[in-house]
């Protein structure tokens, strides 16, 4: 899957909102974009740990971590469990860790920022609710497209895949 996201939004105007400029890369792919599953958890990384041990072909978990800076929601295990499930990535309105082994992945990883300190798994949160952040709101099922310039999502599919 090749795109830019300034091109998609000179193209598809209408269909685009963009999020507001705050997520940094941290995977070892640059860009991705997909299908929206969501999860919405604060400190308890549980559902995101369940969500990348699932299927995730053509996907992309954005997990609404409410902003917390105190805790990673996601490490290179459940990295690694991602990219064997066929993700292509995570928006994680939260921290990650193990920076470098998420670097070395074929996953596509955006967050806020990193911290070594892993968080309670207490099996806290909502799977597949719609989340709000950056901006935007958004929907399971809408599409989601990520790169270095930025993350911007769609009710409906812009680019094909391959």
């Amino acid at each position: 899957m090749f795109f830019a996201t300034p091109d998609l939004c000179d193209d598809y105007p209408e269909l685009v909102q963009v999020m507001e400029p705050m997520m940094t890369n941290y995977g070892g792919r640059d860009t991705f974009g997909g299908e929206i599953v969501t999860v919405k958890c604060h400190e308890d990384n549980s559902l995101v740990k369940e969500s990348a041990g699932k299927p995730g072909h053509g996907k992309v978990l954005v997990v609404d971590g409410g902003g917390s800076l105190r805790r990673a929601l996601l490490g290179d295990m459940i990295a690694e469990n991602a990219v064997r499930n066929g993700w292509e990535g995570l928006i994680i309105y939260g921290c990650v860790r193990d920076v470098d082994a998420l670097a070395e992945l074929d996953l596509g990883v955006q967050a806020l920022a990193s911290i070594p300190l892993k968080t309670d798994k207490r099996g806290i949160g909502d799977l597949n609710v719609p989340v709000t952040f950056g901006g935007i709101t958004f929907h399971p099922g809408g599409y989601v497209y990520a790169d270095n310039n930025g993350v911007i999502v769609s009710p409906s599919p812009l680019v094909g895949e391959g």
